[in-house]
């Protein structure tokens, strides 16, 4: 493998990575200086401090370590109730309260008198809500848009007319079961190669019959009865005719989860199509993200059960699952296994990382749905049982309830905190000492 290739693959998705974070906080940024929010921090990272610069109210920064960033908006916390002064009474709370209480002091010293207005808690429902999901929907804006670069500016691998491979021999139901490759098999000669057709040449007409697609001449052979057929192949820019004499030979026929469930006679040519991009309409990226979301979703509902194998594989001797969770260095890994690969087309490649950033965009962005602090999901329930309590005070003639105290929740946000923390570990080192490779 070649390690420069293999390290400009970690650098590409490392840049796409933290570009999709860096918008993603741009999301929240933008709304909440919108709405009149004192934004103080942008940062792309965590750790230590890189670079910062101060514009305006805010400070822009890059941090060490680039899995994540934050902007810091002041009077994320409303001062507890029949305390307007915001005094921390810790010592009358127990050591939950007192971490709420802490919390919320913190909060408070953030608030300069001019800034009383400025504060996050204050928001309306509806603009609340519009902060918290603005960087999700920046997640998804970016999914769309690399969706649509995939499949309608670079296209999707399909089988075409152009010859990927000769098979050398006639398949037996034998050589069918074993899945034993054509190339290998020993018996009758197939028809393609006593035709002479080789790798590389484009079949544009079968039996007198035009195709210009796979599908076409998959269909066309089927069609052909066992016998003599001729056909018309470009090779090298050249037009050859050439001929052959279809046999009949067992054809495996397979149920929705592609076993193996008989065998029915059919004409038999012999030949392996090979893949070609082929650019898709617009309406195939709704369609594909659909099918991806589903998938995130199923993911997303079993993280617990996939976490609980991912520690059986780090602590145990359960082997890595080829379809489970894979993290930031996996993703890396696989960024750099697509670049460095040889056989494939440059274009290949790019469609390769483009998917891999698209999808994981589009996972971010179901991800931070997720109804739990500290995930953006979190902020929007909090956001809404006020909009209920609210509404519901409105209609029985009670007095304003006032904005959510989410710092209530704190202890529980804090609590999923070390839950990301350790699931961020186990993949990290899952990665490293078990990867899940392409094998290329």
């Amino acid at each position: 493998m070649n390690l420069t290739l293999n390290a400009l693959g970690w650098l590409i998705m490392l840049i796409g990575i933290s570009i999709s974070i860096a918008l993603h906080e741009v999301g929240h940024l933008v709304t909440a200086k919108r709405f009149g929010v004192k934004v103080t921090q942008y940062m792309v990272g965590f750790g230590p401090t890189l670079w910062s610069r101060v514009r305006g109210e805010t400070e822009y920064g890059l941090k060490a370590v680039p899995l994540g960033g934050y902007i810091r908006m002041i009077g994320m916390f409303p001062p507890a109730k029949g305390d307007p002064e915001n005094m921390v009474r810790a010592s009358t709370t127990g050591r939950i309260g007192a971490l709420v209480e802490d919390a919320r002091q913190s909060s408070a010293l953030e608030v300069a008198p001019e800034d009383s207005d400025r504060v996050f808690y204050k928001l309306p429902v509806r603009q609340k809500i519009v902060v918290m999901l603005g960087g999700p929907t920046m997640n998804f804006i970016i999914a769309t848009l690399l969706f649509t670069v995939a499949l309608v500016g670079i296209g999707t691998p399909v089988a075409s007319n152009l010859v990927g491979a000769v098979a050398q021999c006639v398949p037996t139901e034998a050589s069918i079961k074993a899945n034993t490759p054509t190339a290998e098999c020993t018996g009758a000669s197939a028809p393609s190669v006593l035709a002479g057709l080789q790798a590389g040449d484009r079949i544009v007409e079968f039996g007198g019959v035009a195709t210009p697609s796979w599908t076409e001449l998959r269909d066309q052979i089927r069609a052909t009865p066992v016998g003599p057929v001729s056909m018309v192949v470009e090779r090298d820019s050249t037009t050859v005719n050439l001929s052959a004499d279809l046999v009949s030979a067992p054809r495996g026929q397979f149920n929705d989860k592609d076993e193996l469930t008989g065998f029915a006679p059919g004409s038999y040519f012999g030949m392996i199509p090979q893949e070609e991009l082929q650019r898709q309409p617009v309406s195939a990226v709704p369609v594909q993200m659909w099918s991806i979301t589903k998938a995130a979703t199923a993911a997303i509902a079993t993280l617990p059960i996939k976490m609980w194998e991912l520690s059986q594989t780090v602590f145990g001797s359960q082997p890595r699952d080829p379809n489970g969770l894979v993290g930031v260095v996996g993703v890396g890994r696989i960024s750099g296994e697509v670049v460095a690969a040889e056989g494939i087309e440059v274009q290949l490649k790019v469609l390769q990382i483009v998917g891999l950033l698209a999808g994981l965009n589009l996972f971010l962005f179901l991800f931070n749905l997720i109804p739990l602090l500290p995930l953006d999901g979190g902020h929007v329930v909090g956001a809404l049982w006020e909009g209920i309590k609210r509404r519901w005070a409105r209609m029985t003639n009670r007095p304003d309830p006032g904005p959510v105290d989410v710092a209530k929740a704190l202890p529980l946000a804090y609590g999923i905190s070390i839950v990301l923390v350790v699931m961020g570990a186990l993949l990290v080192w899952a990665d490293l000492f078990e990867p899940i490779t392409l094998g290329l």
